[in-house]
């Protein structure tokens, strides 16, 4: 069946969210706001929300709604109020350390029964590096060298008490039994750790594995590790190249396709009929401040444009090459820009809704449709929910969209598993220190 994941973001994902009537910019700092919102995904039997997060400023203070919670900690605030629903956050394997992440992550799935799952994402943009005491962001293949020595080191430490290391004999004073205890000694080339963790196996073994790069060093990472994918294509064909290409990736590394989940970002623009989606997509466009987007989309593509005029089609891309930050975002734009032939205005406008996803605007039968044709025409295994609105458009996607989906026989009609990796049909891991049978 379809896996559908609710991504919560402020009071909702379009860029002007917080100035339309049918929201509360007061919300975004508030945690009943979150917890509200986790409870709905719960209600919709969503199989998780997700939190994205960056270690700077989004945008500018004066045109957007900054500000955010740290999203481990927030979940753990929502794991309070929830019972099934999965726990996925973002955190960067460029500035933190493996010990520390390890054991947040461990935390959140020992607080919430085994629901929790890890975004990994490796940070672009020079602004993040500046607030960690460096002048510029690593370039992209070092990134994801760094990425992928971190992810072992972070795995060894969630391995590194067996199942079954706890004795707790009170009478004899053992608590637990140090042989299955390790440390796990990494020395490599961006770091050094002794290990063990000082905190048991999680109920899941391992949080849930989650990527979103899509660049070539980002697929190749997902097939290396990644259970789920977060991606953003315009296209049906798109959506199934991707697909495709991914899938055949995770053969080469003693995978099954099942193992991976492909889910890309879709943003529902609902209204009882077409005419009242449209008529609420074109609200937010219109609250689009032009100098902020404008300013964002230079700073996503590598060219100024604060000087290029509105209506006007855009100047000639740099080449990829040059892009030190989300490559793979930035060839969405400029094949967006290019097919479509999109003037600067326009052109922000199509990336205010969901900055690249797609956004499909409708009664909740044609979200319904393009949910199905995606899913039965291998572009996708699922989606990651962008609701433009937050709470109504999270709350009328649960009441109108998976009732439609369930009707179709395309979505369970309640959860059938306790854990994160059983909502997506993952068995528990072994540990790499499991012993084998002589």
């Amino acid at each position: 069946m379809l896996h559908l994941n609710a991504f919560l973001m402020g009071v909702g994902h379009h860029e002007a969210a917080w100035r339309h009537p049918r929201t509360d910019p007061e919300l975004v700092n508030d945690v009943r706001h979150f917890q509200n919102l986790a409870r709905i995904a719960e209600r919709g039997a969503f199989d998780s929300v997700f939190l994205a997060d960056g270690v700077q400023i989004w945008g500018d203070v004066r045109h957007t709604a900054a500000g955010k919670f740290e999203p481990v900690t927030l979940l753990t605030a929502m794991a309070a109020v929830t019972t099934r629903v999965g726990l996925i956050a973002t955190a960067s394997t460029s500035y933190t350390e493996p010990y520390n992440l390890a054991r947040l992550f461990s935390s959140l799935d020992h607080i919430s029964g085994g629901r929790a799952g890890w975004n990994i994402v490796t940070s672009a943009g020079d602004r993040a590096a500046q607030n960690f005491n460096r002048d510029a962001v690593a370039d992209h293949a070092e990134r994801y060298e760094r990425a992928d020595e971190f992810l072992d080191v972070v795995t060894a430490l969630w391995d590194s008490w067996d199942d079954d290391a706890l004795v707790v004999d009170v009478e004899s004073g053992v608590f637990a039994d140090p042989d299955k205890v390790h440390e796990i000694n990494h020395r490599g080339r961006f770091y050094q750790v002794r290990g063990p963790l000082n905190a048991l196996r999680s109920p899941q073994g391992r949080p849930l594995l989650v990527q979103a790069g899509s660049s070539e060093d980002g697929k190749a990472f997902a097939a290396r590790h990644a259970e789920a994918v977060f991606t953003a294509q315009q296209t049906l064909e798109e959506g199934q190249a991707f697909y495709a290409d991914l899938k055949s990736r995770l053969a080469q590394h003693d995978r099954l396709p099942d193992e991976l989940k492909v889910l890309p970002g879709i943003v529902p623009v609902l209204g009882s009929t077409e005419a009242e989606a449209r008529r609420l997509s074109d609200e937010l466009d219109e609250l689009i401040v032009p100098v902020r987007a404008v300013r964002q989309l230079s700073e996503l593509i590598g060219l100024d444009l604060g000087d290029h005029p509105l209506d006007e089609p855009l100047p000639p891309f740099p080449p990829v090459s040059r892009i030190k930050g989300a490559k793979s975002r930035f060839e969405l734009v400029r094949d967006l820009a290019v097919r479509d032939r999109l003037t600067l205005r326009q052109l922000v406008a199509r990336l205010g809704g969901g900055r690249g996803h797609q956004v499909v605007a409708g009664t909740p039968e044609q979200i319904a449709d393009h949910i199905q044709h995606w899913y039965e025409h291998g572009a996708a295994d699922g989606f990651n929910v962008m609701p433009p609105l937050l709470p109504s458009g999270l709350e009328e996607f649960v009441d109108h969209v998976i009732p439609e989906l369930r009707r179709r026989g395309l979505f369970r009609t309640g959860y059938d598993a306790d854990t994160l990796r059983g909502h997506y049909g993952l068995g528990r891991p072994a540990s790499r220190f499991e012993r084998i049978p002589s």
